[in-house]
């Protein structure tokens, strides 16, 4: 009976909020482009509740606020009635395996191009600054952006204000405000993108006015018990750096302390880019100390590094994205330290509703 004396910290229960976990293993938020016209498809029933388990907690996919949020063929949207209608069914199914399940919300801002825009129109962001060849990347598919007035701000705080009505119309548990990885919360909060001279730029309070903004009318509209928020204020996707990355996550942790919101999930300093991990002097401790509800680390975590986070109270539940992706067992997995499946990263991105989706195995 060793191991019910010694449970590995990664399969431990955890009280989120009104919620009960039964481990601390998380399905990241992943991309997949399999929403095709930007509606969610019944495949990603089976998906998401492959992935789910009694009292494990889920996170979508990044699903877009509005017609302009959009950067990605084929991802889902949660702003119109048939939107909402089709995560039914996908929620459902996770909610009869025992998970727990959060809508990620977002906006791409100047991470789109127009094609994928109402209109034809410029994407929007605090900036007119486009992105620029960096790296290797191909910027040729993004659009110089339009810089967002003053006076249109509150309407897309609004779009996630209502974006978040529609995830808990669909049944969803939450949401997980994103506030990472390059997109537009993100483009007002660094100050190597943002250079707006009104209220919404300059200062750190400044840059981060606009994503409190979505947090207080996301809280107002669902209850902070229902409310997350996604950050990454080390990493430097698409061109979306700050000078001071420490203190603008204190900051933001600090801030978000007022609204008594259900969890923060960060990003280790370690991801700079997508799927690139690098060694790095900084650490998400100073704000896992600060920040007073939840709080979940992402970013190149292996079994190891999961349960060692969790036992040295560097965070409370761990994301995994690709492991979890290629391993819809991922818990069972862990629990019995067995071998995983290999990651098919060609498949990522792919719009096959099957093919390196729902065709990874599970433990016999």
């Amino acid at each position: 009976m060793a191991a019910a004396q010694d449970p590995v910290p990664l399969l431990t229960p955890y009280k989120i909020g009104n919620f009960n976990l039964s481990h601390r293993i998380v399905l990241a938020p992943l991309t997949r482009m399999r929403s095709y016209n930007n509606v969610p498809q019944p495949h990603a029933i089976l998906y998401y509740s492959q992935r789910a388990s009694n009292g494990g907690l889920l996170i979508s996919e990044a699903t877009s606020v509005s017609d302009t949020a959009q950067g990605f063929p084929n991802s889902p949207g949660i702003w119109t009635k048939e939107q909402v209608e089709a995560w039914k069914p996908i929620v459902d199914a996770v909610h009869a395996k025992g998970g727990l399940f959060f809508c990620q919300i977002g906006h791409v801002g100047r991470v789109s191009n127009s094609g994928y825009q109402p209109s034809g129109q410029a994407p929007i962001s605090s900036t007119d600054k486009p992105l620029t060849p960096q790296n290797g990347n191909d910027v040729s598919e993004f659009t110089p952006p339009r810089r967002l007035r003053m006076d249109e701000i509150p309407h897309i705080v609004n779009d996630f204000r209502v974006a978040a009505r529609n995830a808990i119309q669909a049944g969803f548990d939450g949401v997980e405000i994103h506030g990472a990885h390059g997109f537009l919360l993100e483009q007002f909060m660094k100050d190597k993108v943002n250079d707006r001279t009104d209220e919404y730029g300059g200062s750190l309070e400044n840059r981060c006015r606009f994503t409190l903004e979505i947090v207080e009318a996301v809280v107002n509209e669902i209850g902070a018990e229902r409310v997350g928020i996604r950050l990454s204020p080390f990493a430097e996707y698409v061109e979306c750096g700050d000078s001071n990355p420490e203190a603008l996550g204190l900051y933001m942790v600090n801030a978000l302390n007022k609204y008594g919101i259900l969890y923060c999930h960060m990003v280790e300093p370690r991801m700079i880019t997508v799927g690139e991990k690098v060694e790095s002097p900084h650490s998400l401790v100073p704000m896992r100390k600060a920040f007073n509800g939840t709080f979940i680390v992402a970013g190149g975590y292996d079994r190891k590094d999961g349960i060692n986070a969790i036992a040295e109270n560097r965070t409370d539940l761990v994301a995994y994205g690709r492991l979890f992706l290629a391993n819809p067992d991922l818990p069972k997995r862990f629990a019995l330290h067995t071998p995983l499946n290999k990651y098919k990263r060609e498949t990522f991105y792919t719009s096959d509703p099957v093919v390196g989706y729902t065709d990874y195995p599970f433990l016999e």
